[in-house]
């Protein structure tokens, strides 16, 4: 891995790392684990994140081309949300939250954060936002929703 790569996951890292204490430090509970065996709400589900989330996310999930590095507004692309993004390193509550607001630098975002990520409090009900969530944790390999249910459940007590 080259020094430069090595420096961009290192701070790709610590940004996440902050923005999971940031958003622990003040948050509530949450949602419970949100189970995407619930396959009425996965159906659901794909049709708001289709209708709602896929320009940006990608229609299978993975994201905008190069989306760890900057724009030249500083700003980063869209994330995937399938196996080879970060969606799944944060607990449930964070990501209702994310969808809800926004990414809110010093809540869900570090400090001073800015991003293109809107807030869809005004167009999905909380109900939607859960099902679009189960839908993308649909995705998941075994391993991979069970570590992010693992952070969900840590999150909690």
């Amino acid at each position: 891995m080259s020094k430069k790569k090595f420096i961009f996951a290192a701070v790709g890292v610590v940004l996440a790392g902050s923005a999971a204490l940031l958003y622990d430090a003040g948050r509530d509970a949450g949602p419970a684990f949100i189970d995407p065996a619930d396959h009425m709400l996965v159906v659901k589900g794909k049709a708001i994140y289709t209708n709602n989330c896929a320009a940006c996310h990608g229609e299978a999930l993975q994201g905008q081309p190069n989306w760890r590095q900057r724009l030249p507004n500083g700003r980063l692309p869209a994330p995937p949300h399938d196996k080879t993004g970060h969606t799944w390193h944060h607990p449930d509550a964070m990501l209702f939250d994310m969808v809800k607001n926004g990414l809110v630098p010093g809540k869900t975002a570090p400090p001073g954060y800015e991003s293109d990520m809107p807030a869809y409090a005004g167009m999905l009900t909380d109900e939607e936002i859960v099902a679009v969530l189960a839908y993308i944790k649909s995705d998941w390999p075994p391993k991979v929703l069970q570590a992010q249910k693992e952070v969900t459940l840590q999150r909690r007590q």
